[in-house]
């Protein structure tokens, strides 16, 4: 099929089931109940708790007992911890039970809790009294603004729980096996994900159970993901791309699922090694991570088949790299958590020349577009435009927020990912940076993932960020920031600059660099560019 504009008709080859994250679980449990389900990523082995489908489906009926005993179906219940088995089981209990889970960051301040219990309505709170901050004194500090937030529930843990919260083995001890389940409807609920918060106050993200439970399958599907594959998932469980890739993925279609409790490249390396990991996903700075470890050259890694990566810019070297290294090939894809998350991924045997330079193309039952920002008209194929998408994936709304949510979602169902985005005439999609980041120059527009690209050629740079900063004469010019490779010399200005200029024309070179250490980061893992502007503006005394 050759497209005229750029549009993508959905693909009809593997239909939308009418699944809920409990129904999923059930299957799982009937089609493979003795097959392993869950590894506990800890480092050391010995101590890994395990868990078949059968028995992963057990706890879960537990957990939704439980949670059924203190909550009303519909209530929003909040989980606020790092990857550790129970974050699952309760994502499944809430999902058997009838509840939105409402997934909160484990780096949140004080404030930001406090935002997040407060604007989702939570009744209850699952967490760990401690992960790099004082959880429990935080939550401590902020429960009384919080009239609505009954229960405090402590995750396992051997702290002994705080008067005003109830531990984990107390939480499940009312629990009856007998206790009735509500009908729950593919289109009710099922999670709301807060937004990474580059600007402003997140918003959430209102997930159901068809959106999710279809994107993941299809996402594995399209990985060719199955029974004997280990999945190492070290992208966090706030994030659709732990709990929704990771876990309901590797749910519906009989992979192991090994969630590393919190980012650490050797760790990452041990697992897959001991484990037996043959698909990893992380975002660039993660994978960058793993590839300039020490151990990356020490380890077995010979059962690895699939390396895939998202969320943010993936630099054509790094592919190169990880293709290089492993004899596998990289698959690239594209979400956005407003859509469960992903609209667009690489099959596997995807030509070279587009594993490095595209997104893929949609997955099945994904009606995707790219129009004009300023007309609302598709595009020509080629042209760059904002991405819009429609479909089964798509968002509730925004819990609570109809002005954003019309804002996002037009009268038509489409919704606009504020990305700028090209197709080619085969479907193939490019991303070419946020709509809000996009650079005018004396009325020319830049687009900074290309100047990126560039940069990232140079074998010193590690990482790189393109912003757009204030300028009297051009309304706007091109800073660069830069992090160099570890062992590497630093570049002076001048020869990245040669660089640019052999590559771009003109007035698409940066004309101010900024090296830096490291990057003002999301939870999610995606670069902050609204604070590297923060930070040009305070170097250059222009705050």
């Amino acid at each position: 099929m050759r497209l005229e504009q750029a549009y993508h008709p959905a693909d009809e080859s593997s239909p939308v089931l009418e699944s809920t994250v409990g129904s999923a679980l059930r299957e799982a449990a009937e089609r493979w109940p003795d097959a392993p389900a869950m590894v506990e990523g800890l480092t050391v082995g010995a101590g890994r708790r395990r868990w078949t489908f059968g028995e992963l489906q057990a706890d879960a009926e537990t957990v939704a007992a439980a949670l059924l005993a203190r909550f009303e179906p519909g209530e929003r219940v909040a989980a606020w911890a790092p990857n550790i088995p129970e974050w699952i089981l309760l994502e499944f209990g809430v999902g058997l039970a009838g509840m939105v889970l409402v997934t909160v960051n484990p780096a949140y301040r004080p404030s930001e809790l406090a935002y997040v219990l407060r604007q989702s309505g939570a009744s209850g709170i699952f967490l760990v009294p401690e992960f790099r901050s004082p959880m429990a004194a935080f939550l401590d500090e902020v429960r009384p603004e919080l009239p609505g937030l009954r229960e405090a529930i402590l995750f396992p843990s051997d702290a002994a729980a705080p008067a005003d919260m109830t531990g984990w083995k107390e939480f499940l001890a009312p629990a009856s096996p007998g206790v009735g389940r509500p009908e729950v409807a593919p289109g009710d609920p099922a999670q709301i994900q807060y937004t990474s918060g580059t600007t402003g106050f997140p918003k959430g993200a209102l997930l159901h159970h068809r959106g999710i439970t279809n994107n993941a399958r299809l996402y594995g599907e399209r990985l060719g993901l199955g029974p004997g594959d280990v999945y190492v998932n070290p992208m966090p469980m706030f994030h659709t791309a732990g709990c929704v890739m990771g876990v309901l993925s590797c749910l519906q279609t009989g992979a192991t699922h090994v969630p590393v409790p919190a980012f650490d490249p050797a760790a990452v390396l041990e697992l897959l090694e001991s484990e037996r990991g043959t698909v990893l996903l992380g975002v660039p700075t993660m994978l960058i991570a793993i590839l300039e470890h020490p151990d990356f050259g020490r380890r077995d890694l010979s059962l690895v088949r699939a390396v895939l990566s998202g969320g943010a810019v993936v630099p054509p070297e790094l592919v190169r790299r990880y293709e290089a290294a492993l004899g596998i090939p990289f698959t690239i894809l594209f979400g956005t958590t407003e859509c469960s998350p992903i609209l667009t991924q690489m099959h596997h045997d995807d030509a070279p020349e587009d594993r490095v330079n595209t997104l893929g193309r949609p997955l099945p039952q994904t009606e995707v577009k790219v129009v004009d920002p300023g007309a609302g008209e598709v595009s020509g194929v080629d042209e760059v435009g904002e991405l819009c998408t429609r479909g089964y994936l798509v968002m509730t709304g925004y819990y609570e927020m109809p002005e954003a949510t019309a804002a996002a979602i037009d009268a038509d169902g489409w919704y606009h990912t504020g990305d700028l985005a090209s197709m080619d005439e085969r479907g193939y999609l490019r991303i070419e940076g946020r709509l809000k980041d996009m650079i005018i120059r004396g009325g020319e527009n830049i687009y900074p993932r290309e100047i990126e690209e560039v940069l990232f050629k140079h074998p010193a740079v590690a990482e790189c960020a393109v912003v757009g900063v204030p300028d009297e004469r051009w309304g706007e010019v091109v800073a660069a920031f830069v992090r160099v490779a570890p062992g590497a010399d630093r570049p002076a200005e001048t020869e990245l600059f040669a660089l640019c200029r052999e590559h771009l024309a003109p007035h698409k070179s940066p004309i101010h660099w900024v090296f830096v250490e490291a990057f003002p980061m999301t939870g999610s893992g995606k670069i902050q560019k609204y604070v590297l502007r923060e930070q040009f503006a305070q170097l250059s005394g222009r705050s």
